[in-house]
């Protein structure tokens, strides 16, 4: 059965997906591994990514039963790390990946848009994620959806300083 991007469903991601849903992580990441930078889905264990769901609600974009998409969405009060994300209004998304074939088909931004639906529900001002300072392109593409560059940190598992970003879900006018 061919994937229709246009017809796949936003789930929470069940236990039996990890396996899946690794092996997709390691897919949508290995490009950034290939140049260099160490991102823990580069090559994470299944009970890494078990972990790592563990921190908030982990989504799944599927298409008959083809995982094409992820992402963890953390509360405010499931995120922290540094004084932005330490904030009690700043919630967060990680472990965010969409199947390389499939990139910039917009299944990436649903996914965006639905955890800052998800923000907005659980009252968070901000919804924050970070990434490496070297992806340029990943930084502008945040960029271009509204994400402004905040802070940086260095996460012990990673090669690479990592900018924090963040966008504002409430209206300031």
């Amino acid at each position: 059965m061919p994937i229709n991007p246009c017809t796949a469903r936003i789930r929470l991601a069940a236990a039996d997906d990890v396996e899946a849903l690794t092996a997709l992580l390691h897919r949508a990441y290995a490009a950034l591994g290939a140049s260099g930078l160490r991102f823990m889905a580069v090559d994470q264990s299944a009970d890494v990514t078990r972990q790592r769901m563990a921190r908030g609600d982990c989504y799944v974009l599927e298409d008959g039963g083809a995982l094409l998409a992820t992402v963890v969405f953390s509360d405010p009060s499931q995120t922290g790390g540094s004084p932005w994300l330490d904030r009690p209004d700043v919630a967060s998304l990680h472990q965010f990946g969409v199947e390389p074939a499939l990139q910039r088909c917009g299944l990436g931004s649903r996914l965006l848009h639905w955890v800052q639906a998800r923000a907005r529900g659980c009252g968070a001002a901000e919804i924050a994620l970070d990434t490496a300072e070297p992806a340029v392109q990943l930084r502008a593409w945040y960029a271009a959806r509204g994400y402004r560059e905040i802070e940086y940190a260095q996460w012990r598992h990673t090669n690479y300083r990592s900018v924090i970003m963040s966008k504002c879900l409430v209206s300031t006018a």
